[in-house]
């Protein structure tokens, strides 16, 4: 039996009506993703030059959620090149961005991923005009919403961006956008249909996929259509704490809002993409408690909100913002009840979750008495800790 061949076979951008195609091949199999980005109608061509070096960076990691089906040894970029420093970088994105699928599939990922490299290749980077906004990525989350509330009392001047894979709005991004007064660019992305039908195959892995890392790429490249001069995320300081250790190293679920990634990402954007645009987490310095206690002063978002998974899900809709059932929404709870009474957060939840006796198992976990922490953007236990006690002083139930 042939070893399996991952090839990176072409990407496509129309301007005009902003559709971006993917297309990989994996032996037999094609794949092709579209994402639909604004339309570009103004940029001179230094910035469609610093676009399309962000397109091509963007497929690359793009295609991490279909070379993974298989995660073959042989990876083709065809008629693309990379040096040997971006090959580097490429290696640890996909070798670190994959822990908890490895970890999940017991895989051995130690040398499996090898991105081919051209040691004679020299990429430069585009220098493009001075940007005038702050693009602020949002998911719907107490996190976006208080880096864009934060960035608004500086002064400066923001956009909006949300990725979505359906075809109407998310009721939740388009709420926590109106609250805020600003504008939203949507980007929709259209996953291949054949890795779905994949997912159901005996054989074929599935599994985490360093979601943030392809939004970091996303998000460089509708800051350039947009004419933005820096992109502000919200990575909490506790994004860089591990779930469990596997062949010797830590896996983090979170590894992709980790500081190791943005600084990462920093570097390889200023070196091969471009170095006008600003990446950086405008919450780096603060735990999750801080970031909640900052989030309790802006009630004109409590009916609208939402960190539940069950939200954004490719496939069936969530029957309600919080399913009350997750370790998200169990953490969420745990670091407001520290500064909301109980009467609010019943509003917000639709029920009190310390008195739900079925989620005893997934606060432990959270709290570090069981397993592991619980394969979720969640905090550390410590910071649960201090949560629990905050809001035993506020005599809760």
């Amino acid at each position: 039996m042939s070893e399996k061949i991952f090839q990176f076979a072409k990407y496509q951008f129309n301007p005009r009506n902003g559709v971006v195609l993917f297309d990989y091949a994996l032996d037999n199999i094609c794949f092709q993703e579209k994402l639909l980005l604004p339309p570009v109608s103004k940029l001179n061509k230094k910035q469609l030059a610093a676009l399309d070096l962000a397109l091509f960076n963007l497929f690359l990691i793009a295609g991490i959620s279909y070379y993974k089906t298989y995660c073959p040894k042989k990876i083709d970029l065809g008629k693309y090149k990379l040096s040997r420093e971006q090959a580097a970088f490429w290696n640890k994105v996909y070798t670190k961005g994959l822990g908890e699928f490895f970890y999940k599939n017991k895989l051995d990922w130690r040398g499996l991923v090898n991105f081919p490299f051209d040691k004679n290749y020299q990429p430069k980077a585009v220098k493009i005009p001075a940007g005038k906004k702050s693009l602020v990525p949002i998911g719907g989350g107490k996190d976006s919403i208080v880096v864009l509330e934060t960035l608004k009392t500086q002064g400066k001047k923001i956009s909006l961006l949300n990725l979505t894979s359906q075809k109407e709005n998310n009721k939740i991004i388009t709420d926590t956008a109106r609250v805020a007064g600003e504008k939203l660019i949507r980007v929709r992305r259209q996953i291949a249909p054949e890795l779905i039908a994949l997912n159901h195959k005996k054989g074929v892995y599935n599994g985490h996929v360093p979601f943030s890392a392809y939004l970091a790429f996303l998000t460089l490249a509708v800051a350039i259509i947009d004419g933005d001069k820096e992109i502000a995320v919200g990575n909490e300081r506790s994004a860089n704490y591990g779930n469990v250790k596997y062949l010797g190293v830590i896996i983090n679920h979170q590894w992709s809002k980790s500081l190791d990634f943005e600084k990462m990402f920093q570097t390889y954007t200023r070196k091969f993409i471009t170095p006008s645009i600003r990446y950086y987490s405008a919450l780096r310095s603060l735990n999750e408690l801080q970031i909640a206690e900052k989030f309790s002063h802006y009630p004109k978002y409590f009916s609208s909100f939402s960190s539940c998974n069950q939200n954004f899900k490719f496939t069936a809709k969530a029957k309600s913002k919080w399913c009350g059932q997750c370790p998200k929404c169990v953490f969420v709870w745990t670091m407001l009840s520290a500064y909301l009474p109980a009467a609010e957060l019943e509003r917000i939840f639709g029920k009190n979750l310390y008195q739900d006796k079925k989620l005893k198992p997934i606060f432990q976990e959270l709290l570090g008495q069981r397993k592991h922490k619980p394969f979720e953007c969640v905090g550390t236990p410590s910071e649960m800790k201090m949560a629990l006690r905050l809001a035993k002083k506020k005599a809760w139930d």
